[in-house]
């Protein structure tokens, strides 16, 4: 009872770490390959020591064979009386395990055992009395022996005999192990330099994960992808040599990265010139932490750089993308709200004064002057107004126009509808958003330029597909397109800055880091609906927008319905 509560309360087993298997699977893979390398030098060895012992017994065998004594001896009628004592001789001097001469008939005529003498050999001497010269490993009397047999010819080159000499094959073997303490000391030398390097690798290692497991920075590598995608924001991460190591979704739809992306430098990528310096940080006046501005494809981005220290080293940079586009572009259609609220309020603000003044008027018995000023007051703002709702007919985009009128005047500013002016009324609704976007950031950039005391002149005017003034409902002239133009009095622009203007942060009236949007969103508002905008800046400033009424999709949609029907 107590063997099995000690066994369930034994401590768990603890699993080994990535090191030690690691350093586990080094040592046995090198004890493995140093056992073959071992064997195989133990074997070369023993081939190498058979080889010479080889040689020695066949030089030997050789040697003997064409010693005068032997063929002399051989041609008596008593070979052996000659050559056993001579043989025995030579073997004690030379050491081998026995000298046996045969005649011709394959007799022994010396033999370490006398009573061999005189006998034929076990084994068929018919090959060496042909004349061939063999060697070998036979059983013989001493036991597994290594052997050379070797013809022995007379003067007119016939066989008269043959000489065998052997040697012990435990010799050979006692040879070949001499090598084996010189084997077995590098094989411990050198499993243990790699114990020492398999230790040093597997603590580089360690130090290299920070002491996680594989499934620890599986779990690290599982939840940064998914925080990585998760993440509204695009995000790029770019290594020290400025190469992109990681970007999510967001920021890959963003940019329009490429599949393979990873490890590639922004130069790489086949990003524009503006996306390039903003990422790689060579851009003019980079401020590390702080927020540029990218346009790119249609879009007006929030770019944060922010540097990334790994042991205090250089890790790189994190570029986090926001797309501002959407906010910015209802930023400005509020702007345009307020700015006719305030039109609207200043409007009624000169009302009462006007009503106050006619009342004060009357009650001075002046009816005749108050008849003429409100004569006068019903002439000059019925004309401004009249003006405008009869070349503006929807009604929306109007009060933009009247409200901007209202905002001139206070500025000091004057402003004029063009008698070329007319757009419909019930406009769509997106072409209206997009009117408004681009009359409200034109206007007002003409009275910021124009300034007090100067001038800025409006024409808005819907051309037809063949014409003007075709199409005058919303389902009418697919093909007609909305020409916006701005024409102010003030001093003209840059040529240099005139090809830069619509680029996203770039602005005439300073770089606080807040300016350069307005034109920027005019351009992607017209580029959105398959328009053009530009600027011509000679003796007057003119900006021209043309906004097609369908966008491209719509017209594509419509095209393909059309086809099919037909």
């Amino acid at each position: 009872m107590s063997q099995k509560i000690r066994s369930r309360t034994r401590a768990p087993r603890r699993e080994v770490t990535l090191a030690g298997r690691l350093f586990r699977w080094n040592m046995a893979l090198l004890v493995g390959a140093v056992t073959v390398v071992s064997l195989l030098w133990g074997v070369v060895q023993y081939v190498e020591a058979r080889q010479q012992y080889e040689e020695r017994v066949l030089t030997m065998a050789e040697s003997v064979a064409v010693m005068p004594t032997v063929q002399e001896a051989l041609e008596t009628e008593d070979p052996s009386e000659v050559l056993a004592p001579w043989a025995e001789t030579l073997r004690a001097a030379t050491g081998f395990e026995y000298i046996m001469i045969a005649d011709r008939h394959g007799i022994r005529q010396s033999h370490p055992d006398p009573e061999a003498i005189g006998q034929r050999p076990s084994l068929d001497p018919a090959p060496v009395l042909a004349g061939q010269t063999w060697t070998g490993v036979e059983h013989g009397h001493a036991g597994l022996t290594l052997r050379a047999r070797v013809p022995v010819f007379d003067d007119a080159e016939e066989v008269i005999g043959y000489v065998s000499v052997g040697i012990l094959a435990s010799e050979v073997r006692l040879a070949s192990v001499q090598t084996l303490p010189l084997i077995l000391g590098v094989a411990l030398v050198a499993v243990g330099a790699g114990a020492v390097g398999a230790r040093l690798l597997s603590r580089r290692l360690r130090a290299d994960t920070h002491g996680l497991e594989p499934k620890e920075i599986a779990t690290l590598l599982d939840g940064r992808e998914a925080l990585l995608h998760a993440i509204g924001e695009g995000v790029i991460g770019l290594d020290r040599q400025r190469r992109v190591v990681l970007a999510n979704t967001p920021a890959r739809e963003l940019l329009h990265l490429p599949e393979d992306h990873l490890g590639r430098t922004p130069a790489q990528l086949g990003l524009s010139a503006e996306a390039e310096q903003v990422l790689s940080g060579d851009g003019p006046g980079d401020d590390p932490g702080g927020d540029l501005l990218l346009g790119a494809h249609g879009r007006i981005l929030v770019c944060t750089r922010r540097p990334v220290r790994v042991r205090e080293a250089d890790g790189g940079v994190v570029v986090t993308l926001r797309d501002r586009t959407e906010l910015t572009r209802l930023t400005d259609q509020l702007d345009g709200a307020r700015t006719v609220t305030a039109g609207l309020r200043a409007q009624r603000h000169e009302f009462a004064n006007r009503i106050h003044t006619v009342s004060g008027m009357l009650e001075l018995g002046a009816v005749d002057r108050a008849r003429d000023y409100l004569s006068e007051l019903a002439t000059a703002t019925s004309g401004a107004d009249a003006q405008i709702a009869a070349r503006i007919g929807d009604m929306t985009v109007a009060a933009l126009v009247l409200a901007k009128s209202v905002q001139a005047a206070e500025r000091g500013v004057q402003f004029s509808l063009s008698e070329l002016s007319h757009l419909p009324e019930d406009q769509p609704s997106d072409l209206r958003d997009d009117l408004l976007l681009v009359v409200g950031n034109l206007v007002d950039n003409a009275m910021d330029a124009a300034g007090p005391d100067g001038w800025v002149e409006l024409m808005v005017r819907r051309h037809g597909a063949a014409g003007a003034g075709a199409g005058d409902g919303a389902g009418e002239g697919a093909g007609d397109v909305v020409e916006v133009r701005v024409i102010d009095s003030g001093p003209g622009l840059d040529p240099e800055i005139a090809r830069e203007i619509f680029h996203v942060g770039r602005s005439t009236k300073g770089d606080d880091g807040q300016r350069g949007m307005g034109l920027a969103l005019v351009r992607q508002a017209c580029l959105r609906r398959g328009g053009t905008v530009a600027v011509e800046a000679e003796e007057e400033t003119t900006f021209a927008a043309y906004l097609p009424v369908r966008r491209p999709e719509a017209r594509e949609a419509e095209a393909r319905e059309e086809g099919s029907e037909t």
